[in-house]
């Protein structure tokens, strides 16, 4: 039985879903506080199976998460529980303080205090899995080769600078505890349960919905996209063979601008799903970038390759048509969360904001 943290939230709840399409596996526990971006709808198929415990909480919260390990004598657990969007950090960073920095203190805290009770055997084979960002390295310029596991810790928004902190409170507590961590810095994941926040299905709901495609600056900023059930299979991976210690960077060998993405994404749209005039493209507008913004993030996924035999099995190709394809089939989910309060966030960001 593992425990899972943010299992409501986009990667988490796709990990959740994942994890126990196996028949074999005995169960988790996912705990979420359901913030704006922890959607239970992303969890109904399995909300009667057996194996399944959702608790409503908060990583902060010391005794609700001693209660949990003991509880249902947890043997792993998997942290995501993250605020992880950049232009809120750069609104209102004290959030992002609270939850990645000192959440996962206390969680680190909670697990060391359970782990050191476990009995030898048990000790040896718990694991504390922390998922991260690539964005803990800073930025790149277009000459530069990407980033491995060695790169210097550069971080330029208030949301890298957090993530980068919880890192190393994992790090440390390895090092002077000896809890048995592992950590993943992963490039930006896409695909299914996306809060529409995020680029890619933030540009698929609003070419359909015949809004502005908002680009910030001239769209020329590079990421490495990442499947995001690729992201799971390599979680997997990590938590089954991966060394303590250690970090794995996992990425999706998928470098695009972000004006690329969005082409593509058009382009998808234009084929399954014409307009009556012109194409998707046509909606595409440019607005002011956001402070601090990040040029180049790119992974090098080549540890985890040579060390654990995982690589992404999407290009973004296969990955991008799926991704739009999805969002197409399930508009009873994406209406679900474009709620009031979403509705007035990107009004905020985006409006006011258009060059």
């Amino acid at each position: 039985m593992i425990l899972v943290t943010g299992g409501a939230g986009f990667i988490g709840g796709n990990f959740v879903l994942d994890y126990l399409a196996n028949p074999k596996v005995a169960g988790l526990v996912n705990l979420d506080k359901l913030t704006y971006a922890g959607n239970p709808e992303t969890l109904k198929t399995v909300e009667h199976d057996p194996r399944y415990h959702f608790i409503q909480g908060d990583i902060g919260n010391v005794s609700l998460v001693s209660d949990l390990l003991e509880k249902y004598a947890i043997t792993a657990v998997v942290n995501f529980a993250a605020e992880s969007h950049v232009d809120r950090s750069i609104l209102g960073p004290s959030e992002f303080i609270q939850t990645n920095i000192v959440g996962t203190f206390h969680l680190l805290e909670a697990v060391r205090i359970y782990w050191e009770k476990l009995s030898t055997g048990s000790k040896e084979s718990f694991r504390f899995l922390h998922v991260s960002t690539d964005e803990v390295y800073g930025t790149l310029s277009l000459s530069d080769p990407a980033f491995n596991e060695t790169n210097p810790y550069e971080p330029n928004s208030p949301y890298s600078a957090s993530k980068a902190a919880s890192d190393h409170l994992v790090r440390a507590w390895h090092h002077t505890y000896g809890l048995p961590v592992v950590t993943t810095n992963c490039s930006n994941n896409y695909g299914p349960y996306h809060f529409p926040e995020k680029l890619i299905p933030l540009v698929i709901l609003n070419a359909i919905n015949g809004k502005s495609l908002p680009i910030y600056g001239d769209g020329q900023q590079i990421r490495d996209w990442l499947y995001v059930k690729d992201h799971c299979s390599a979680i997997r991976r990590v938590l089954e063979l991966g060394q303590l210690g250690q970090t794995y960077n996992i990425g999706g060998w998928n470098e695009k601008t972000n004006l690329e993405v969005v082409r593509t994404i058009c382009q998808i749209l234009d084929t399954i799903k014409p307009k009556q005039n012109g194409s998707y493209a046509d909606q595409i507008t440019y607005v002011k970038d956001r402070p601090g913004h990040d040029r180049r993030y790119a992974i090098d996924a080549s540890k985890i390759e040579r060390e654990l035999g995982w690589k992404p099995k999407e290009t973004f190709d296969t990955g991008i048509r799926k991704t739009v394809e999805w969002y197409l089939a399930n508009t009873d989910w994406t209406q679900s969360v474009l709620s009031g309060n979403y509705q007035n966030w990107i009004d905020l960001q985006y409006s006011s904001n258009a060059k």
